[in-house]
């Protein structure tokens, strides 16, 4: 399932937060700040969806994520890598390490990630 750019946006204030109330939501905003029923409307569609649950304290919805941050992204990474590469990680590892501009020493870092990944399996 995937969150519009809106969702997606107070997911990860939320993901940052890991739990909060509507009113610490608005303030994480940058101004100007989305209305109150603007971000119900998403926390609405986002609990819908099952990204996030609340439980109740007193009068106020006390708000947490469902999803993890790292599992949401490992999703979409995958997604692409189906959608536009073939299903093939390879095509994908090959196209952002000649296109994303990284550095010697992000290239270095990233080889040693690869190489320890391959001493694991």
């Amino acid at each position: 399932m995937k969150l519009s750019t809106s969702e997606e946006e107070l997911m990860n204030i939320l993901w940052e937060l890991k739990t909060a109330f509507m009113k610490d939501l608005r303030q994480a905003y940058p101004e100007p700040r989305p209305a109150s029923t603007t971000v119900a409307t998403l926390l609405k569609r986002m609990a819908d969806k099952g990204f996030v649950a609340y439980k109740n304290e007193g009068r106020n919805r006390e708000y947490f994520p469902l999803v993890k941050k790292k599992d949401y992204f490992a999703q979409h990474v995958n997604g692409l890598i189906k959608n536009f590469f073939d299903n093939s990680p390879g095509q994908f590892a090959s196209f952002f390490a000649q296109e994303a501009n990284l550095s010697k020493t992000e290239l270095e870092a990233l080889k040693k990630l690869i190489d320890n990944e391959i001493q694991k399996k």
